[in-house]
């Protein structure tokens, strides 16, 4: 037999035994049946890209090369036992299990005395995150998933530098793949400066299998432990300035009370699990007046945790749900058990609305998306597509009295694989100003109706139907 060809078959022997350990692997996992599902067919179908994918993006590494989930407990305890003990609130009774549940699976405690403002326009939230960093004299802390070096990106590293050299303490966390188109020097001129910077689960080739697969998708800012921002608004000019073919319609909230406790909590871990430094003094949760009447959790969210706490507790607010849900996300690819809670609650007369945007920023994601529609639409779900641009708010609201605000869209990777901060806000007017963006976006939308979309060429329905196999991959 010719070498060649004896390299042919032994290349093929090789890929049959690696496909048929993978296929192997996946399925004594135990994992989600439709995920199980999923990567076996990538695997057996993608002729090498399927391999390489589930090297990058399947293995469950978390256990591993993360953080043990006993040390994360601790880690989640020690903050708040730094924390003013928080006063028994007394909690609106028909948000009494979905309180309950959150504070018992993962040490979220019921915080009162807030004030919630929320943007909708870049310009206006940066504008007075810079005006809130000029007055901090103790300490910052940032943390985002894109963080740039562009214009805005500048004129925050300006301002943090600055308040550096006045004496304050900085610290930042990127993450390494959300912000890996920006430079070297950005994060050098940080450090140069004082200022401790650190890229959550560095990306280098040794490692990167088992790290690309878990990133940081927070976005929030603590200002003296007084002040917090969190939402889905990174740092880059695209927030302000649009896309080259529409504006950038997002959500972001800034919180004044004893709900950024709660945010530098989720701080403070993280900044452990990046530098292995442990911080807990009470300097960093110092006592607070009451701000506003405002009721709110901070669940932190991610693979570290036992439970799913931010799965868990969307699924309750939406059993709970008697009047509304709306839903504002710029991806929609849920597991199926949110499918199913969605669709019933429209069934039992409940008014649900989903809201997404017609044109998307990853076009194969928007696709994967669409599949899901049609059941919705069966179901009694009114969906509307967003035509003014990027919809990339995440935004609900249910009954007119919760809203929920943070970095998780409404998909599979924001539910189980990414580190996600949210905020379960538990005040009527909050809600009434959440579910007039929700109106107001609706005046640039266009309403779906069953019978035009089941309209669509049947090659794009069977393309759609394709991408919703791997939907809990992307």
């Amino acid at each position: 037999m010719p070498l060649n060809q004896t390299l042919i078959t032994l290349f093929e022997i090789l890929y049959l035994l690696t496909v048929v350990s993978i296929v192997v692997v996946v399925i004594t996992e135990n994992r989600n049946p439709i995920k199980t599902v999923a990567w076996v067919l990538a695997v057996l179908f993608l002729p090498v890209i399927g391999i390489i994918w589930y090297a990058v993006f399947g293995q469950d590494t978390t256990r591993k090369h993360l953080i043990s989930r006993r040390m994360y407990s601790k880690l989640k305890k020690r903050p708040l036992d730094e924390m003013e003990t928080p006063v028994e609130q007394s909690y609106p009774p028909e948000y009494g299990n979905l309180i309950i549940l959150l504070r018992r699976m993962d040490y979220n405690p019921l915080l009162g005395g807030n004030k919630v403002e929320l943007f909708t326009h870049a310009s206006e939230k940066f504008d007075r995150l810079f005006a809130d960093i000029e007055q901090a004299d103790r300490h910052i802390h940032v943390e985002y998933y894109v963080l740039t070096d562009d214009e805005i990106g500048k004129r925050l590293q300006e301002a943090l530098i600055r308040k550096a050299r006045e004496g304050v303490e900085v610290r930042i966390i990127y993450d390494s793949f959300g912000s890996r188109k920006t430079g070297k020097t950005y994060f050098e001129a940080f450090r140069m400066a004082g200022i401790e910077v650190e890229p959550f689960l560095k990306l280098t080739l040794p490692s990167l299998t088992s790290r690309l697969n878990y990133r940081t998708h927070r976005k929030i800012i603590i200002i003296d432990g007084e002040i917090g921002y969190l939402g889905g608004m990174n740092i880059a000019d695209r927030y302000i300035k649009g896309l080259e073919w529409g504006p950038w319609r997002d959500t972001h909230a800034r919180i004044e009370g004893k709900g950024v406790q709660g945010l530098q909590s989720v701080f403070l871990i993280d900044w452990y699990f990046v530098s292995q430094t442990l911080i807990t003094s009470r300097n960093y949760f110092p006592m607070l007046e009451n701000c506003g009447d405002t009721l709110m959790q901070v669940v932190n969210s991610g693979p570290l945790s036992e439970e799913n706490e931010l799965s868990y507790g969307i699924m309750q607010a939406i059993y709970g749900a008697e009047r509304s849900i709306f839903i504002q996300t710029p991806y929609f690819f849920p597991p199926e058990s949110m499918t199913d809670a969605l669709q019933a609650a429209a069934i039992r007369g409940v008014d649900v609305r989903l809201m997404i945007s017609k044109r998307s920023d990853v076009p194969l994601v928007q696709l994967a998306s669409h599949s899901f529609i049609a059941h919705m639409l069966q179901a009694g779900v009114k969906v509307y597509l967003y035509r003014a641009g990027f919809l990339h708010s995440k935004l609900m609201v249910f009954d007119g009295s919760l809203t929920l605000i943070g970095s998780a869209n409404f998909d599979t990777r924001s539910f189980e694989q990414n580190f996600e901060v949210e905020g379960f806000v538990y005040d009527k007017q909050v809600a009434e100003q959440a579910m007039g963006i929700f109106a107001e976006d609706q005046r640039v939308c266009e309403v779906v109706s069953l019978r035009e979309w089941k309209r669509r060429p049947v090659t794009r329905r069977f393309l759609e139907s394709l991408l919703r196999l791997f939907a809990p991959l992307l």
